[in-house]
C-alpha cells in the first residue's frame, strides 16, 4: 500500500483512507502460555511472591529505569504496588510461572488509545530468575500477540530510557524497529530521560509471530536448553525474506 495518496481538492499528499473499528480496551483475562501466563495484577494475590523476587534494596538494579522503586521495605513494595493496580492504564499484568504459579515478575499496557489503535508495552520488570529465559521472552510474545490479535491494535509501541541499551536491544530482539529518539522527553525520579522509541505495525505483526514461534519451538532448543538460533537473527531473517527486491 502506497505511503500517500493526492487529496481531491488540493492534490497535496495524505495518507491513505483508513476504515478501522476502535481496537478493545484490555480486561482482566488470564493470557497464558506453555511456561507462563499474564494475570491481572493483584497486591493480595501476586504480592508475597514478587516482593520474594524483585524487592528489597539487594534488587535496586532492577528498578533503576523503573518510574516507581526501588522499595526497601514490605509496606513501600506493597504501597507502591497499590498505586499500580486496577488501573485502566496503566493495565499490569503479573508474570506468572506456570509450573509453580509464582509470580516471577510484572509488565503493562499503557498510553492505550483504542481510537486510534494504538498501545504501548511497558513497566517491564522481571526478577533475576525470569531473565534471560524462555519465559521472559515467551511473556513478550503473548503480550504482543494479544494487543494485535485479539484487541486490535494497529500500532504497538516500545519506549525506554535512551540510556537504557539492555532494553534497546529487547526492543529490536523481539521485533520492534527504532524510530528515534525524543529529547527531554520526561523527568524520572528527578532525572532528564530521554526516550528512545520503537513499534511494530499490524502489517509487520505476521513477520515477527513466525520469528517468535520459530524461537520459541521446542526444536529451537538442544538436550541442555541451549538454544540453536537467536530471535534477532530469527527477526533479521524474516524481514529481510520479505522485503522489496
Amino acid at each position: 500500500m502506497s505511503g500517500q495518496e493526492p487529496d481531491e481538492l488540493t492534490k497535496l499528499p495524505v495518507g491513505w483512507k483508513v476504515q478501522y473499528n476502535a481496537a478493545k480496551s484490555p480486561a482482566a483475562k488470564t493470557i497464558s502460555g506453555q511456561s507462563v501466563r499474564l494475570e491481572r495484577l493483584q497486591t493480595q494475590l501476586h504480592g508475597d511472591a514478587l516482593w520474594e523476587a524483585t524487592g528489597g534494596l539487594h534488587n535496586a538494579a532492577l528498578w533503576q529505569y523503573m518510574s516507581d522503586g526501588p522499595f526497601a521495605t514490605r509496606d513501600e513494595f506493597d504501597a507502591g504496588m497499590n498505586l499500580a493496580v486496577n488501573k485502566p492504564d496503566p493495565f499490569f499484568y503479573a508474570i506468572l510461572e506456570q509450573q509453580t504459579g509464582l509470580a516471577v515478575g510484572r509488565c503493562a499496557y499503557l498510553n492505550i488509545r483504542p481510537q486510534q489503535g494504538v498501545i504501548e508495552i511497558g513497566h517491564i520488570l522481571f526478577s533475576p530468575a525470569l531473565q534471560r529465559t524462555r519465559a521472559a521472552t515467551e511473556a513478550l510474545y503473548l503480550m504482543a500477540r494479544h494487543a494485535f490479535e485479539e484487541l486490535g491494535y494497529r500500532r504497538y509501541e516500545w519506549k525506554c530510557n535512551a540510556l537504557n541499551a539492555k532494553s534497546q536491544l529487547a526492543a529490536v530482539r523481539t521485533g520492534f524497529v527504532f524510530e528515534g529518539v525524543f529529547r527531554q522527553h520526561m523527568i524520572v525520579k528527578g532525572r532528564n530521560r530521554d526516550s528512545a522509541w520503537f513499534s511494530i505495525l499490524d502489517s509487520e505483526w505476521p513477520l515477527v509471530r513466525i520469528a517468535f514461534e520459530s524461537w520459541l519451538s521446542k526444536e529451537n532448543f538442544d538436550k541442555q536448553g541451549a538454544q540453536k538460533h537467536r530471535l534477532s537473527d530469527l527477526m533479521t531473517r524474516q524481514r529481510s525474506s520479505h522485503s522489496p527486491a
